[in-house]
């Protein structure tokens, strides 16, 4: 019997997107032919072989509506090129294209929210960009077969505005042996460099911390935050690594005492969140300062992994991170659960929701 094909269409350029790569690792471990298509951007790295197909789209334009439309019209005929069974958008970005190439080749249509992608801050606070994406939002997903989500509050919310159900497979890692690490003196900030991840007070809160704060990621505040720290002259206290690979991360993550993972309250999308980088310190045994928002609170109560802040400022944060470095006895207690909690929540785990979510599109 011949494969299905699944294609999984992306706006990034595929080298950093682990939960994709997990996703698409698994789908071929399925026994399914596997295609995931992101861009091309003038500073990506060679790709590295996988299980499954990798294509990346060259654009024009590298941001801004510009960048949507071409994007989604090249997408749009690569889709048109390509045999397949299933094609899956990942967020809103790749809606149209996948949409319109779903009905004309008559296959069947996947979403992925990765977010509540009207919901975010880059978007929410913009009438009329937010406008566009609610209107692609409710045109795309009663017109998807099935959809899935990374939280049980993001699911709720579109059941209760379209009537459509989505699956809940959070992005959480896969389980490997845990070799403990030498610890340094350090907390650790992960993911994108973005608006509402409480990093400007983050920064301000390492004057009153003795210890170092990497932060490993890239993105739209990076020039902003690093201007702040040379202002701030915390230059000897705060490193920026950058994009670091998988392993790099993971092994960098280990190293550190706490995490560090705050939200500020800019959209429903991460007031709903479950972030990835929740269920990597986990996995690194490592406890984190986390925000009391809805799910990270159910996760916390379940699995006592963190500290909650409900206020987002300096000196919140900075009472916390120090109370983290110095209460050994807390500090260790939470190590433990994480180690606990990793042993349920892993992608081991999680995928078996993936195999039963295609195994039903294709039923």
């Amino acid at each position: 019997m011949q494969k299905k094909k699944i294609i999984c269409c992306v706006t990034n350029d595929l080298s950093f997107d682990q939960r994709m790569i997990r996703i698409c690792n698994s789908l071929s471990a399925f026994g399914y032919d596997v295609l995931l298509c992101g861009r091309q951007l003038p500073n990506s790295i060679p790709l590295e072989e996988k299980s499954f197909i990798q294509y990346r789209i060259t654009c024009i334009f590298n941001k801004g509506k510009l960048f949507y439309l071409e994007y989604n019209i090249r997408l749009f005929f690569f889709l048109l090129s390509q045999k397949f069974d299933a094609v899956n958008a990942i967020d809103l970005d790749t809606a149209m294209a996948t949409l319109a190439a779903s009905k004309i080749k008559k296959r069947k249509l996947v979403y992925d929210a990765h977010e509540l992608f009207t919901e975010v801050p880059e978007v929410v606070n913009r009438p009329f960009t937010k406008s566009v994406w609610l209107f692609v939002e409710k045109f795309f997903i009663p017109k998807t077969d099935l959809a899935y989500t990374v939280s049980n509050s993001i699911a709720e919310f579109f059941k209760n505005k379209y009537g459509k159900k989505f699956e809940v497979i959070r992005n959480v890692p896969l389980l490997k042996p845990f070799e403990p690490s030498q610890k340094e003196n350090a907390i650790i900030y992960q993911g994108a460099l973005n608006e509402g991840r409480g990093l400007e007070f983050l920064i301000d809160a390492m004057h009153d911390i003795d210890a170092t704060l990497w932060i490993a990621g890239d993105g739209d505040l990076a020039s902003n935050l690093k201007a702040q720290v040379q202002k701030e002259k915390l230059e000897n206290k705060i490193q920026f690594l950058g994009k670091l690979s998988a392993n790099e991360l993971s092994h960098k993550t280990q190293k550190a005492l706490v995490g560090f993972n705050v939200l500020e309250q800019k959209g429903l999308s991460y007031y709903y969140s479950l972030s990835n980088k929740t269920f990597d310190y986990i996995h690194a045994e490592i406890p984190q300062i986390i925000s009391a928002f809805p799910e990270m609170k159910l996760l916390n109560a379940q699995h006592h992994i963190a500290i909650e802040i409900e206020k987002i400022s300096a000196k919140e944060i900075s009472v916390a991170i120090n109370r983290l470095l110095k209460d050994k006895e807390l500090h260790n207690q939470l190590s433990n659960n994480c180690a606990r909690a990793k042993k349920v929540l892993n992608w081991q785990n999680e995928s078996q929701k993936l195999q039963d979510f295609y195994e039903q599109l294709f039923r």
